[in-house]
């Protein structure tokens, strides 16, 4: 079966198309990646059509889509979940959600268990952590990275991968293993796992955002004595 799988949880818009079969490894037919730039909702769907084009596909083939709902920041995560309900509406096919860290994790590979993480902005990271077989046994949750830092112990974890790694890996005392990982077409398919492949019912599409957005609604208008 194709399908279609996206993530928009990260500054890196990545889209794919695979043909899953019912055993054996699923094979990435066509995929786009478009890093550093908060560009979501003008390159997700021109990234869609050229991965159908380049693999000879066209969307009505699709037998389901494959969606990263994050933890992500606000507004890049909405992009891409609206649009992943949007195509499996219109297509009548099934979207199925995963946590786009456990996309991650999932292609990490051997090497002991880990820790995955991302950029929450405001100085914070969000985090899950994975233990040797890949199975998440903490998070996903939203820290400092000094809290987290605090925590590495605790959690087990011996080597730090994901967007952001690099750059924290010190701060975190982990080395980065593998480098340079961020959510990607087939760490999203094999995330969904067991479901997609037997075409069972998605569970709700649900964002992972994990803290309140910076707008609030505005306070009550103080009233004016004639």
């Amino acid at each position: 079966m194709l399908v279609l799988a996206l993530d928009t949880s990260t500054e890196t818009v990545a889209v794919g198309l695979l043909r899953v079969p019912q055993d054996g490894e699923p094979t990435v037919l066509a995929a786009e990646a478009h890093p550093g730039a908060r560009r979501h909702g003008e390159q997700l769907m021109p990234s869609v059509q050229a991965v159908c084009a380049k693999a000879g596909h066209r969307l009505d083939e699709l037998a389901s889509v494959v969606c990263g709902v994050g933890p992500g920041p606000f507004t890049g995560l909405r992009v891409g979940l609206v649009s992943a309900a949007s195509l499996g509406d219109a297509l009548g096919v099934p979207v199925y959600g995963v946590c786009s860290l456990d996309a991650i994790a999932t292609v990490a590979g051997a090497g002991g268990p880990l820790l995955v993480v991302s950029d929450a902005r405001r100085r914070e990271l969000y985090w899950a952590a994975y233990d040797e077989y890949g199975e998440r046994t903490h998070g996903p949750s939203v820290d400092t990275p000094a809290a987290l830092a605090g925590r590495v112990t605790e959690l087990g974890v011996r080597r730090v991968a994901g967007p952001v790694a690099a750059a924290y890996a010190e701060a975190l005392g982990l080395p980065e293993s593998p480098p340079g990982l961020t959510p990607s077409p087939a760490g999203l398919v094999a995330s969904a796992g067991v479901a997609l492949r037997a075409g069972s019912a998605p569970g709700p599409l649900e964002p992972l955002y994990l803290r309140r957005p910076d707008a609030v609604p505005p306070g009550e208008r103080k009233r004016v004595n004639a």
